[in-house]
Parts: structure tokens; sequence; C-alpha cells
């Protein structure tokens, strides 16, 4: 396309700019015959290089443009110059199709076509010292265009243009031809200088993702293959759903079936053993014929070239680590199938599936169900009512140790697809005494067991010191050339060699592929009809989500609540520490430090009291206290955002995979507990100042001190209420009586409360004459009371009445500002109880201040981390998402997604079947 272009465009300048052109153009003449080569059909490597179209370029570049001859007089020259005019005008007319037609023919396809191709055209950028600089400087300046604009009908073009398929296809066979010329120069140690031939070599090797990639379309064996997958994913039982052909490869164990499979496929690609079983899990090998030996997993892009024993090894090594991990710890054989996929020239098209050899005794080492795991493994195979039994029978053995055919004949009991394989007929020939029985065996008399067809092979022999060997296909028919059994006639001809085998097993496959694939699509057709269906009915205004969608959906939430987490403000922060810190400390606070220095009556045994304390608390309990409360409230919040995300969703699909995260993030997550000490002193020095600046702050410690005094008086208020049972109210409002327990709490009550008004300045604790005493009085009225009784009735008692004395104080204090501030001594103003309150007061607020600083700064992004990770984690664990993400409406959306995945990879095989001649 480019050369005629850059002619034809050449001619329609001026002839002093066509001379200028013509010495570039011959020097690029080479380049112009190897691009012809490369795209013309009828390529012939020996022509000469000055090709008929090359030649024909450079003629279309070559025509001459005749000046007019000159005339005397002015008005001659102007006759002349007009005459010359209509003259080139004529003359561009008349080669307009012959010009344009050749010319810009290419151009405009290449318009056409260009976005197909910009992808697949190799990147010449490296090689413009190859070609003349003009040719890309005219290349920049071509006006595509315009050029087009001046094109005839595109009926009439169509007439010209070449056959784009025919040039793809003998692009991509030079390509493949001049890399193996090349890979073959190197391991010979040449090198050629470089020529249009090796320019254009080197170009087409440049282009990894070319044509050829491009234009590949996946075989008719590699579509059923892929159907077949996806019905393993969907039902992994192999029940009715599935009923799709396949060939099963069944026997006993060290019958040869491995090796049958492997001469089928020209390659020993299956690990081997010394009398151990290999096979520990199904393969599934789909066969197809291909111009290379190559081998592939279905999860994996690395080919086996299986012409080289390095590759060779590696695949086996590959196959049995596989099967290896497929095995559950405990077992010895799974169910768990692994796909390989095996292409080489003359190959049949097939899929076998080679199974575990059925045992008859679990030997030492063994999972003590093994020998049933393999028969219920060979049964869902081969209960497949389209499935082609390939039952292989050990020819060297006497026939009666065998125990599949019983099987086979149990599940197909008419023969109608089995086909029976004897194996080492080579060792049967030369061991037995009596050659007949291997004529009655593939004759179907000596067992009941029937088949479509019976064979006879050999399957290879082993040489001293060779753990792995081939046998040639070839070794194979010369033996049954040479052998009696097949010249005195107890074999057949059609009955012997892996070839007629796997012609025989092909036809049959496929025979029944085409029988029954429709079939299939249309039972897979009403299966989507049915679920859609049940879908419209139960959500119809719910997205068709599967599970891994739904994960996304759920990790989308989750990271953003997670985000959330980090915008929460420093105030709330701050506020809700310091709420739950107190929630958390106030009772220790009370009850061993304020009332037990409170209770001394005494300004300076007070205060002494209350340092010692404080100061034990702070080195001790205080900062492990803080830190429990700032994780315990990092993990509140953090359960708090999610449920109020799924308030606002009101999906609870997710509230399991919500919970796990949130579980499993909190139990990875450690607390830097580095900045404890630091912690320590800072609260050390907050309850170390006793200086209230500000009356605000004076009366903020009453408020904290009174709010904090009523909730207790409260609490022992309930408490007293709950000894003494029901008062004279609620008994006869609510028809309830006093226990006898609680009679005797309400009559030792009233005799102490008598008690506590005659000293009101009584201390904390009874004497012994005391309690003497109120049990006399009782045991007066007809009450017999226990000392311990006594003294715990008075506790709860004495404690409500020093509260209410600390109130009525602490209302007094409020007044007390002035005399603190000017160190007055008063004695009804010592308000040291408000100082305790403001320390405590001020401890809290500097330490919820310190841990949320800790938090928005550390703990917060760390979490946040804890949560990406795990998400990661169970993102790529498939059955933690079994797990965590259940229900039907889950399991429908699942199957919709496989089962219209199933139907169109059918309908499309089904399609592909059709159009296969």
């Amino acid at each position: 396309f480019y050369i005629p272009a850059v002619s034809a465009c050449r001619n329609l300048l001026p002839s002093r700019v066509g001379l200028r052109f013509r010495m570039p153009l011959q020097k690029l003449h080479p380049l112009s015959c190897a691009i012809h080569h490369c795209f013309s059909p009828s390529t012939n490597p020996q022509r000469p290089p000055h090709c008929s179209a090359a030649r024909r370029f450079t003629s279309l570049s070559r025509l001459p443009i005749r000046p007019a001859k000159a005339r005397r007089g002015g008005h001659g020259r102007q006759q002349q110059r007009n005459f010359w005019a209509a003259r080139l005008a004529a003359r561009l007319l008349k080669l307009r199709y012959i010009l344009l037609g050749s010319a810009v023919g290419g151009g405009y396809t290449a318009k056409k076509t260009y976005d197909e191709w910009k992808d697949m055209l190799p990147d010449l950028s490296e090689y413009t010292w190859i070609v003349p600089d003009f040719v890309w400087e005219l290349s920049e300046n071509f006006d595509l265009d315009k050029l087009t604009s001046a094109l005839p009908e595109m009926e009439e073009i169509a007439k010209i243009l070449p056959d784009m398929e025919k040039i793809g296809e003998n692009f991509t066979f030079l390509k493949s031809l001049l890399s193996k010329q090349e890979s073959d120069a190197r391991m010979n140690g040449k090198c050629s200088e470089i020529t249009p031939s090796l320019f254009l070599k080197v170009v087409l090797q440049k282009d990894d993702k070319g044509i050829h990639q491009r234009k590949v379309k996946k075989s008719l064996i590699d579509m059923y293959s892929e159907v077949l997958d996806i019905l393993s994913d969907y039902d992994s039982n192999y029940n009715t759903q599935d009923h799709l052909p396949r060939v099963v490869v069944v026997g006993d164990q060290s019958a040869g079936k491995t090796s049958v499979l492997e001469m089928i496929a020209q390659a020993r690609i299956f690990p081997r053993g010394s009398g151990e079983m290999m096979t520990r899990s199904p393969v599934k090998v789909t066969l197809s014929e291909g111009p290379h030996h190559v081998a592939m997993f279905k999860d994996s892009t690395r080919e086996f070239d299986l012409g080289k024993e390095e590759d060779l090894a590696a695949l086996r090594h590959e196959i049995e680590l596989r099967m290896r991990k497929s095995v559950k710890e405990g077992q010895t054989v799974s169910a768990e199938t692994i796909s390989l996929n095996v292409k080489g020239p003359g190959i049949q098209r097939m899929v076998l599936v080679d199974l575990p050899g059925v045992i008859s005794t679990v030997t030492t080492g063994m999972a003590t169900d093994t020998k049933d795991t393999i028969f219920s493994i060979s049964r869902a195979y081969m209960q497949n009512p389209n499935a082609i039994i390939l039952c292989i029978q050990d020819g060297s053995v006497d026939a009666e140790r065998s125990i599949v055919t019983d099987l086979v004949s149990q599940m197909d009991p008419h023969g109608r697809r089995t086909i029976f394989v004897l194996t080492k007929v080579d060792l049967a020939e030369k061991n037995l005494a009596s050659p007949n029985r291997i004529q009655q065996i593939v004759e179907g008399k000596l067992f009941p067991m029937k088949a479509l067809g019976y064979f006879a092979v050999v399957t290879g022999k082993a040489k001293c010191g060779e753990s792995f060997c081939f046998l040639p296909l070839d070794y194979e028919e010369d033996f049954f050339q040479n052998s009696r059994l097949l010249r005195d006639g107890m074999l057949k001809a059609h009955q012997v060699t892996t070839k007629n085998l796997s012609l025989a097993v092909s036809d049959c496959f496929w025979k029944m592929v085409r029988e029954s694939v429709e079939q299939q699509a249309d039972a897979f057709k009403a299966s989507r009809f049915n679920l859609e269906t049940e879908w419209k009915n139960n959500y119809p205004r719910l997205r068709e989500l599967d599970r891994n969608e739904l994960f996304e959906k759920a990790k989308n939430e989750i990271l953003d609540e997670v985000i959330s987490l980090s915008q929460v403000t420093p105030k709330h922060w701050e506020s809700i520490l310091q709420k739950k810190l107190w929630e958390r400390v106030s009772t220790h606070v009370i009850e061993n430090i304020y009332l037990p220095a409170a209770q001394t009556m005494n300004s300076g045994t007070f205060n002494t009291t209350v340092d010692i304390k404080l100061k034990q608390w702070t080195d001790k309990q205080l900062p492990h206290k803080a830190l429990e409360v700032a994780w315990e409230t990092l993990q509140e919040e953090f359960a708090r955002f999610m449920a109020e995300y799924k308030g606002k969703d009101q999906d609870d699909i997710f509230d399991k995979l919500k919970e796990a995260v949130k579980d499993e993030s909190i139990k990875r997550h450690k607390w830097n507990e580095s900045a404890m000490d630091s912690l320590r002193v800072i609260q050390h020095n907050a309850l170390e100042d006793r200086s209230i600046t500000d009356k605000p702050q004076w009366d903020s410690a009453i408020e904290f001190m009174e709010e904090t005094l009523q909730s207790r008086l409260k609490d022992t208020e309930s408490v007293i209420a709950d000894m003494v049972g029901p008062n004279w109210k609620q008994r006869w409002m609510s028809w309830t009586n006093r226990t006898p327990e609680q009679h005797v709490r309400n009559e030792t009550k009233n005799e102490l409360e008598r008690l506590l008004k005659l000293h009101d300045d009584h201390t904390a604790y009874l004497a012994n004459d005391e309690v003497t005493t109120v049990r006399k009085n009782l045991e007066a009225r007809g009450v017999e009371v226990d000392p311990v009784l006594i003294k715990d009735t008075w506790h709860q008692l004495y404690r409500r009445h020093f509260l209410q004395k600390s109130l009525f104080h602490c209302n007094l204090c409020r007044r007390g500002f002035y005399y603190y501030q000017r160190h007055f001594v008063d004695s009804e103003l010592e308000c040291n109880d408000v100082v305790l309150f403001w320390r405590i007061q001020r401890m809290l607020s500097i330490t919820a201040n310190t841990l949320r600083q800790q938090l928005t700064n550390t703990e917060v992004r760390r979490l946040e981390k804890n949560v990406k990770e795990v998400l990661e984690d169970f993102g790529e664990d498939s059955e933690k998402k079994v797990q965590l993400i259940t229900g039907r409406r889950v399991q429908l959306a699942e199957d919709l997604k496989k089962v219209r995945e199933i139907q169109e990879k059918l309908e499309a095989f089904i399609e592909a079947l059709h159009k296969e001649k």
C-alpha cells in the first residue's frame, strides 16, 4: 500500500520535483520487493528481486510529462501555456483509474481498517535508519482525507482491493518461518548482514501480539473442555445437571490406565512410582491437534514442551505437587479435579479423565476409607449416562484378579458406552501358556461385562536404569505385525494399537457429544428461566450480585466505616473517653479514696490520706485502666459506625461478614503501650496540682462532686429499700408483703436510725457495746437479730447519712472560693473535698486529651490497616466467604451466574459444532 502511494503522489507533482525523487526510489526498490514478497499469496522465494510488482510501481513513477514546444510571439506563448495545461489535465483524467485506483486504493483501505490494524502493526521506529528520510517526511505530510475525497465509488474500489484475510495468513506464515530460520541460525553460530529480508524478519518478530495471536480462535475441543470445567465448579458432585460426555479411564491399580492415556497423548506426562499409588485425584486431560506438542494447565499460562525431557520432568513434578496439595490432611485420595490441556500433531480431539486406580486392600499409610473413596469417585464419574467408560484390564495377570470389571458392569450393564482395553499384551503373549484366553477376552467371552468394542495395546517397556521412558507408536505397530496373535487371527487388525483405540474413542466421543449437547443446552435454558423467575418474585428490587460481588460491596462499606471513624471530632473522643474513664474509676475514688479520708473528720488527716492513696493509685492501676478504656472506646465506636450504616441500608446479608471482620481486626490489633510511662507522669502531675485558679473551675468541681454524691446516695437508698422491703404505700397499692428477713431488717433499720439521731457525728463503725444495746432493744420487741446483720445494716445507713451531710457541705462550699483563694481558715468552710474532686476532674480531662491524641494519631490508622488486611485475607479465602455471606439470595445469584455462563458456553459450542464440516 505504501510504495504505490508514494509513486502516485510524486507523479502528481511538477516534473522538476519528480526528478528529485527518482534516485531515492531506486534505493527503496529492494524494500518494495521484499514487502511485495511478504504480502503476495503466491510468493516464490527464488523469484528474482526485480519482480513484476516492483517494476510496475517503478514504471508508474517514471511516466514522462513532455513539455510543449515554444512558439514565437506573446500570443503564441499564451496559447502554448493554455495547451500545456489542457494536455496535463487530459493526461491526469485519462490516468485517473490507473494512477489513483492503484495508488490510493491501499490508502483508502488503510483508513477503513485503521482502528483494527493500528495495534497489530509492528513498531518501525527502531528501523528508520534503513528507510530513506524522504519516505518518512512524505508520510508525515500525506493528507489521507484529501486523497480519499477524490476516490471513485466504493463498489468500483472494492474490485481492486487485495484479499486482507489472505494477507494476514501469509503474514503469520512468514513470521513463524523467519523466526524458525533465525533461531536455527543462532544455534549454528551464524550471523549475517542486515538485508531487506532480515529487516522484515526483525519487524515481524517484534510484534509479539500480532495478527496471529489476535486472529486465533479457540478450538472446538477447547470450548467443550471449558464447558466441562464450569460444570465441575457448578456441581462438584456430578449430579444430573452434568450429563455432557467425557471419557472416563478406570482400572485396577497398576493396570496401565495412565500409560494408555499417555500413549494417546504421545508423551509420558504422569508421575510414576514403583508399586505406589501415584494418581491421587482425577486428572481431566483435554486432547486436541496442534502444530506443537505442548501441555498447559487450566489455571496457568506456562507451556510445557513435551519434546524436551526437562519440561516433561517439570510437568510430572507439577502434577504430583497439585495432587498432593488437593489431598486433605488424613486422606489418601481427593475428588478435586486437575485440568490439563495437551496439544500435538496427530492427536485425536477428546476429553479424558484419569481416575485413581481401584484397590482391593488398604495398606499401611493409607486412610482407612481410601477404598470406599475411590469407589465413590469412580461411580460419580461413571454414573453420568453420557460418560464413555474406558475399562483398562492388565493382560499380564490373571483376569480373575480384576475388580474394576464388576464395577463397570454395575454402572453400564448393557455395555452401551463401555470400551474395553487389554494392556501389556506383549507380556501376556510371553507369559501365558494359553494365548486363547487373550482371544476370549477381546471377543468379550471371558468376562460377563459387555462393551462396545475391545482393544489390545502395548503401553511401553521400561529400559534398565530409566525411570521414565516412552515407547513410540511405530514400535507398538511393529510388535503387533510380528505377533502371532494377529498373524494367527486371534486378534483382528482393527482391535490393536493405540491409534485404532484413539480413533474409536474419539468417534464415539463426538457422536455422544452431538447427541447430548443440545439437550443439555435446553435443560440449562429451562433452569435459567426458573431461577430468573424465582429472583423476580422474591427480590424484584435488588440486583443479581453473586458472592464475590457482594463481598466487594461489603468491603467498600466497611472501609467507608473505618474512614468515618477517623473523622470523629476531638471533642467527641474526649467526651466519651472522659465519661467512660470516670465510670470505670469512680467506685475506686469514692470507696477507697474519698470516703476513708472524709470520715476521719480532720482536715490534715484528709489531705494526707488522699495524697497517699492517689499516689498508690497512679503508680499501679490508673494508667492501665486508662488504656483499657481507650481500647474499649475504639472498639465500641467502630461497632457503632457499623451499626449505624446497617440501619441505613437495612440489608442484613453483610452482618456476619462485618462482625467477623470487626472481631478479627480487633483480635489482630495490638495496642501500643509504649506511651504508658508518659501517661503515668501526666496523670501524676495532674493530681499533684491543687491550685484552682478561677471561680468557674470551682463551680465545675462542686457540680461534679454533687452529681457524684447524688448518684451514690441514690444507689445507697436503692440498696436499703431492697433490704427492708416495700413500704406501707407499696404494700397497700401493690398488695405485696415483706419477707421475714425484710421484717427483721426493717426493725433493725429503725433502731439504728434512732441511734444516728442521738449521735449525728457518729463514726463509721459501731462499737461492740452499741451492737449489744441494739440487739437487746430488738429482743425486747420480740425480734431476734444477728450481730452481723446489725453491722451490715449500719454500714448502709451510715453511708446514706454521710452522703447527705456531704451534699449539704458541698452546697455550703459554693460560697467558699473567696476564702480558699485567700487561704482563710474557717472550720465550716474547709472545702478539701471540693479540691479533691477538682483534682480528679482535671486528671480525667488531661487523660482523655492524651488518649485522644494516641487514638487519632496511631491507633485508628493501625486499626484501619488491620481491617484492610483482614478483608484481603477473607477475599482470598473462598471457604470463608461462603461461611460469612450466605442465604438463599446469595445462592440464587450464584446459580444464576453459573447457569448463564454455562448456557452461553454451550450455545457458542453448539454454533461452532454446526459450522464444523
